[in-house]
């Protein structure tokens, strides 16, 4: 058993006049398609940077890898990010660039053939770089034209690409790390009704081949579908308050050519809390849950972030 837990786990040393409050920075979480992230696709003025930082608790099971043969997975992962954002004309339409940078100190329990082992994880996760741009509906506005837009409905596009930056043990089955390449394909509407904000986001993950899944086995993982809709209220005061969901299917594994014959099929839910606490400054607060799962993805997050906005 000693043998099997070196495998598994491995210790690392733990080595609009206040418009800004609707640009919303997303920290990549542990499982890919998991994002539950509001207004990506809102108008905001171009020439625009944001930078922000975060702090992020999960809890449960994160199983994301229906190939990995564990049971009664449950971690607790605290999750450090940093992200920066850029908005720029492009063709007369309002394009941004976002980059996120997290950091993960994750520990838990597990079993494997009825064993109990556990172990821990300390390191960078794979950075996530999205270059999006609304299509209809969002003109590239300087700050001061801005101010006299109301937006109606937004139709864009967007392109996610997780780089593996991370963490990886060739030799471990949990890892923070993936060791491969994604990228996401999205499109996005959004419409706002006064006060009330509604969208919906859908896309398609794919992903490239991990050549160095324990030990020199070539590890092919399926599309991942997925969509997610948010309502949000806006106050008068510039808070809003939101209601999240997602919903993704497929992504089965494959390890040297053989099917595991198990793939993702799981449903999320959420809220979202955002005050301005200056002029160029606001705080967010993120709850969400699972709602159902086949395997894994049974965890709880709570994400507290902070922005600044600057020209």
């Amino acid at each position: 058993m000693g043998n099997l837990n070196k495998v598994i786990w491995h210790f690392a040393p733990f080595k609009q006049k206040h418009f800004f409050v609707i640009v919303l920075l997303f920290i990549a979480s542990i499982a890919h398609g998991q994002e539950l992230e509001p207004r990506n696709y809102a108008n905001v003025p171009k020439n625009m940077n944001a930078i922000g930082f975060s702090y992020s608790f999960l809890k449960g099971n994160v199983v994301t890898d229906p190939a990995l043969p564990l049971t009664d997975f449950k971690i607790t992962s605290n999750n450090l990010g940093v992200a920066y954002v850029r908005t720029f004309a492009l063709a007369n339409k309002l394009a941004r660039i976002q980059v996120i940078a997290p950091f993960v100190i994750m520990a838990g329990t597990l079993q494997v053939n009825g064993h109990d082992t556990s172990g821990g994880r300390t390191g960078f996760s794979d950075m996530r770089v999205r270059f999006g741009i609304n299509l209809f509906g969002s003109p590239a506005l300087d700050k001061k034209d801005f101010r006299a837009y109301q937006q109606k409905t937004i139709v864009g596009m967007s392109v996610v690409v997780s780089v593996p930056t991370g963490l990886y043990y060739p030799d471990k089955l949990i890892n923070i790390g993936t060791n491969r390449w994604g990228i996401k394909p999205e499109i996005g509407v959004s419409k706002r009704f006064k006060h009330v904000y509604a969208e919906a986001y859908t896309g398609i993950w794919f992903y490239t081949n991990n050549y160095d899944y324990l030990n020199a086995k070539i590890l092919k993982q399926d599309p991942l579908f997925s969509i997610q809709g948010h309502f949000s209220y806006t106050f008068n005061n510039q808070m809003w308050l939101g209601l999240n969901g997602n919903w993704f299917a497929g992504g089965q594994t494959f390890v040297n050519e053989k099917s595991t014959d198990a793939t993702l099929h799981s449903s999320r839910i959420g809220g979202t809390f955002s005050t301005p606490i200056t002029k160029a400054q606001s705080i967010k607060l993120q709850v969400n849950t699972g709602a159902f799962e086949t395997r894994g993805l049974n965890y709880t997050s709570v994400m507290i972030s902070y922005q600044y906005i600057f020209f």
